[in-house]
């Protein structure tokens, strides 16, 4: 076994972890960063005066990333004698990364458009998949952070991408509307690239603020079932007291018949 192996067998039995998903860990983060930069690529092949090869740069730069993960984690699976689960979905998303690069300006056709829209419905599906151990916490304060983290981040994305939005509160607001879908009017998506962002809002609000009142009443919920365990148990603990009193008593009676019995004359 060589030195590489031989490190690699004991991270993976301090982590306990089988190897690919130990391998998977490792990666989750450079592409997550990987993924995320194909946002504001999709949105620079909408706009007819930014620099093409910085758009199909990021493409190459995300696919490059993801399918390198998929590679270690493939060899990190054979190495250690591990079966390696298909990942043809991934596979598909690099080709798709692919795809995005070499495609004419989202400006010039609107199939090249569809088509990156649909890689990033993928690529919003293959990150929220990896983040999935996030909203599992559980806690309100870690939910509400999450929620107002999204929507600072849609809000820095409609203030550069619509032009109603001539401030950050403005667009700050119009994320909140959106998300919350509520739908004022006073600010609205007027561009296509903003309609298009609003979608993804939109998915993500209802995904978020979702899990930020499922929080909310799961803490409602688990509050009364304790008031309702703790009634319970002084119930019990009355009623153990009880039987106590009773099973003393009748081992008393029990044994002051057993020494009359023995006292009476044969």
């Amino acid at each position: 076994m060589s030195r590489y192996q031989r490190r690699m067998s004991a991270a993976l039995s301090q982590h306990g972890k089988p190897a690919p998903e130990w391998a998977e860990d490792r990666w989750r983060w450079p592409v997550m960063v990987a993924l995320v930069v194909t946002i504001p690529a999709f949105y620079l092949e909408m706009a007819s005066s930014a620099p093409r090869a910085l758009a199909a740069t990021m493409y190459l730069v995300a696919a490059a990333v993801t399918a390198l993960a998929l590679w270690h984690s493939r060899r990190i699976a054979a190495e250690h004698a591990q079966r390696f689960h298909a990942r043809w979905p991934q596979w598909l998303l690099v080709a798709g990364l692919l795809i995005s690069a070499a495609l004419p300006p989202s400006s010039e056709s609107s199939v090249a458009l569809g088509l990156r829209l649909l890689v990033a419905l993928a690529t919003l599906g293959r990150m929220t998949w990896m983040l999935r151990h996030l909203v599992t916490q559980g806690s309100v304060a870690y939910m509400l952070g999450l929620a107002l983290a999204l929507l600072g981040l849609c809000g820095l994305g409609f203030w550069w991408l619509e032009p109603q939005a001539e401030t950050l509160s403005d667009g700050l607001w119009l994320a909140f509307t959106t998300a919350a879908t509520v739908g004022y009017g006073d600010i609205y998506p007027t561009t296509p690239a903003s309609k298009i962002f609003a979608v993804f809002v939109v998915l993500l609000g209802y995904g978020v603020l979702s899990l930020v009142t499922a929080s909310i009443a799961a803490v409602w919920v688990e509050s009364e079932e304790r008031r309702i365990e703790r009634e319970i148990l002084l119930d019990l603990h009355g009623q153990l007291r009880v039987l106590r009193g009773e099973v003393s008593a009748l081992r008393t009676a029990v044994d002051a018949a057993n020494g009359a019995s023995k006292s009476e004359p044969v």
